[in-house]
């Protein structure tokens, strides 16, 4: 089949904030990079510009990849193109959550990673044999899987399109969190890349700052140390300006990779602290105990080598009653966190929690994908009305996102930047905070 170029699509999530969107779509970006150079190759961002659905036509392979709150919207966009008569083959977390939903609608499905069969699909795509499925899920060594090419960064410019570039390190987490997809999509054996690619592909983009999607770095600090040695000193000599990545409680017990952590540059953790009601603990996966103490010893400890702490904090949890929003508002003023993400439970397709509440019959009925964003409430609570667990959301969302709260946070996490460093923190010393704000407003619209 004649094939006048590829098309891939990020459909719109949360917009513009100051006329750029939030992070670089990086999967896009790698997939763009399989592509053979022969042929002409796009990356429709949705949050940066409407789609141009006039220039679909019946050569044009579209591939869709979407989470599970836009997964609506891809089915909206992938109708749209196959109006057309363009071939549509939708990838991502949701799809591979629940394949035979899409597979509905879909004139292909990429369930898993997708960085193997991408190439094949578009070979099947050129010999008019798609495939109505195709399965990735070996979750082999990373080495040398979908390196950026010199024609996507120039394509993507990040530099002028988004505030945060993304990066990927490592992948994987073994942790089995009864809500979490991660172990589901990622797979839980913790995978590398190979350093010497990191370090190339931060320097041929050219980024000073990044942000890490890897769903566990921090674990890394238990399993892979000299990993990490090796990693902290490359970074160590790079003209970074500071890069994020997300952790358990647990990266506060290695003082020396903590030490080199900082010397490499990296600005913050955020770490899943999930919840400061110690009930809880079973459905946090071990990585959490609820004990206010130990967090607040543990973020001591980050701060005590230089490093910021983003406390990331969930609701809805069975043991939880109205009283938690109150209890997590005062450990938050008492701890000193640098910046802070409170999220509802959400019960997405493939997870012990949804399974658990599917046989309790506790789902709400009848709500959209849309909506499973992790600021509405999807299901009903053990311990509280849905009406409570609401208000207590967004009571807590308020008093932690106005804008005295944000400026105090970052003001005084600014009193622990060297001097010398000052200018190049300031950004990030609120930028976590502020981009939490937007969010939360844009999903209450």
């Amino acid at each position: 089949m004649n094939l006048d170029k590829i098309v891939l699509v990020y459909p719109k999530r949360d917009g513009l904030m100051y006329g750029r969107a939030h992070g670089s779509p990086y999967t896009l970006m790698r997939l763009a990079s399989l592509v053979p150079p022969e042929i002409p190759v796009e990356i429709w961002d949705e949050d940066l510009h409407p789609i141009d659905f006039t220039r679909c036509t019946p050569h044009t392979l579209m591939g869709i990849t979407s989470k599970t709150l836009s997964i609506e919207r891809a089915e909206e966009i992938a109708f749209a193109a196959q109006q057309r008569g363009t071939t549509v083959v939708v990838g991502g977390t949701h799809v591979t959550l629940a394949p035979d939903e899409i597979a509905e609608w879909a004139d292909g499905i990429a369930i898993g990673e997708a960085y193997r069969t991408w190439p094949q699909i578009i070979d099947d795509f050129l010999q008019n044999r798609l495939q109505t499925r195709y399965i990735d899920q070996e979750w082999v060594p990373l080495a040398g899987i979908a390196r950026l090419s010199d024609r996507v960064i120039k394509l993507v410019n990040e530099k002028k399109h988004y505030w945060t570039p993304y990066l990927e390190i490592t992948r994987g987490c073994p942790r089995n969190c009864t809500f979490c997809t991660a172990i589901r999509v990622s797979g839980k054996i913790m995978q590398h890349r190979p350093i010497v690619e990191v370090v190339e592909e931060i320097q041929r983009r050219d980024i000073k700052r990044f942000f890490l999607t890897d769903d566990n770095f921090g674990l890394n600090f238990r399993t892979d140390p000299d990993y990490l040695v090796a990693l902290f000193r490359a970074f160590e000599i790079m003209p970074l300006h500071g890069w994020t990545a997300q952790a358990e409680m647990m990266v506060g017990e290695f003082p020396e990779l903590l030490d080199h952590a900082r010397r490499a540059h990296l600005d913050k953790f955020f770490i899943g602290f999930e919840s400061v009601n110690t009930g809880n603990r079973h459905e946090m996966g071990g990585k959490s105990n609820g004990n206010q103490g130990d967090y607040k010893h543990i973020i001591r400890e980050i701060h005590r080598h230089g490093i910021g702490v983003v406390g990331l904090f969930v609701f809805g949890f069975d043991h939880d009653t109205p009283q938690v929003f109150q209890d997590t508002w005062d450990f938050i003023c008492e701890s000193e966190l640098d910046g802070v993400s409170v999220t509802l439970l959400t019960p997405y397709p493939g997870t012990p929690q949804r399974e658990q509440w599917i046989r309790e019959d506790r789902l709400i009925p009848n709500i959209p994908w849309s909506l499973y964003d992790t600021a509405h409430v999807t299901f009903v609570p053990q311990l509280m009305t849905v009406e409570q667990l609401c208000e207590g959301y967004n009571w807590i969302c308020r008093k932690l996102y106005n804008p005295v709260s944000i400026l105090g946070r970052g003001f005084r996490a600014m009193q622990r930047v060297p001097l010398p460093q000052t200018y190049s923190k300031f950004f990030s010393s609120f930028s976590t905070d502020f981009g939490y704000r937007k969010t939360y407003s844009f999903r209450q619209q």
